[in-house]
């Protein structure tokens, strides 16, 4: 992750038109009660969670966005369809944008895992971005699929807005590069339900406009 090599990250991009992404963390889900590790399991929004959406859409409806992405994951696309809705544009699944595998940690809370899993859970306080549950993969794999994907969106709609609707774990790491930072940054960045970003892509570099809003 970064641009500390100096290359141009995309050559693909205008110089001077940024290509902006409003990255989003989809909405309240189901097990938010519980603050279960849901990784790649298909939970759904509460209607909370879904209200939360619409009302960015709203925000967004002004913006001249071009297409909206998603994972493919229900709580993804639900928060995608409110953004397509209200702007008119084409939605996009892609896989890639899924949020980490926890592998056998999924649908377990931090307590049930520490029980059940020590071994495991002290790697994970001790390095979790390098952490491997069982079945699982580390945050370092997150970031090569969600960059790939990311570079696919960005050769599509080079000088141009476009919305992706993703996770919490992807949208750190998707900031942490943007912001030159190492994996180790990622648990330095909040991204409450719902959390808009902003980003500005240029050939050379990335301009966070905006955080967690």
């Amino acid at each position: 992750m970064g641009w500390s090599d100096g290359k141009p990250r995309f050559p693909f991009l205008p110089e001077e038109q940024p290509t902006r992404i409003y990255l989003l963390r989809h909405g309240e889900v189901t097990t938010f009660e519980r603050k279960t590790f849901n990784g790649h399991t298909d939970v759904g929004l509460t209607p909370r969670g879904l209200s939360q959406l619409e009302e960015i859409a709203a925000r967004l409806a002004s913006c001249p966005i071009r297409a909206v992405y998603t994972s493919d994951l229900q709580r993804s696309v639900r928060g995608g369809e409110a953004i397509a809705k209200a702007c008119d544009i084409p939605l996009f699944q892609m896989p890639e944008l899924r949020e980490k595998n926890f592998g056998r940690w999924e649908g377990w809370t931090a307590q049930e895992i520490s029980r059940r899993n020590p071994g495991e859970w002290s790697i994970w306080l001790s390095d979790p971005a390098e952490s491997r549950p069982e079945g699982g993969e580390t945050y370092r794999e997150v970031g090569e699929r969600a960059l790939s994907a990311l570079e696919v969106i960005l050769k599509k709609h080079a000088g141009e807005e476009v919305a992706v609707v993703a996770h919490g774990g992807v949208n750190r790491v998707l900031l942490a590069d943007a912001l030159g930072q190492s994996s180790s940054a990622l648990f330095s960045i909040e991204q409450k339900y719902a959390a808009l970003n902003i980003i500005d892509y240029f050939k050379n570099k990335a301009v966070v406009k905006l955080v967690n809003g």
